[in-house]
């Protein structure tokens, strides 16, 4: 009996985040000078700002003096590390796994490498309202975010067979 192709090469999608995610912040650190200065998109929802987290999500734990990065580098390799062992376990044909699973360990892979470069992750994305604002995201977080929600619908809807 011949096992069934497993989910990894859902990874493609995770290179794909990976790549997007490095590109835009390239794009934000060359383009978006000086830190801090909003470049609207559009006016009144959406500014391209360069700022940088040396924490986690909304800054969580950014001023700790230095360890956290070690323990988000940490954090990041398990995380994808288990979510990859989860891809090998889960059948190919499986996509409302395999793909909220790809863009989770693209996302977590893609604030590492800012994390192990720089100490700190760049985010660009400033969402926001009147005096209401988002903390500044980039493509990394979109990732995290989508797949983690897309996991969560996945699994309250169960797939009809």
């Amino acid at each position: 009996m011949h096992p069934k192709p497993n989910a990894l090469p859902w990874l493609l999608i995770s290179t794909l985040v990976i790549a997007l995610d490095q590109l835009s912040k390239w794009w934000a650190l060359t383009a978006l000078q000086p830190e801090g200065l909003p470049h609207p998109v559009i006016p009144g929802l959406l500014n391209w700002t360069l700022a940088f987290n040396t924490g986690a999500a909304f800054s969580f734990l950014a001023h700790s003096g230095g360890w956290q990065r070690w323990f988000f580098v940490l954090l990041a390799l398990v995380i994808s590390g288990a979510l990859v062992v989860w891809l090998l376990r889960t059948a190919r044909r499986e996509w409302r796994t395999a793909l909220p699973l790809a863009l989770v360990i693209g996302g977590a892979l893609g604030n590492l490498i800012d994390r192990l470069h720089a100490s700190q992750v760049t985010d660009f994305i400033q969402v926001y309202y009147r005096d209401w604002y988002y903390p500044t995201f980039n493509v990394a977080d979109c990732g995290i975010t989508v797949g983690a929600v897309l996991l969560i619908l996945f699994g309250l809807r169960p797939q009809a067979r």
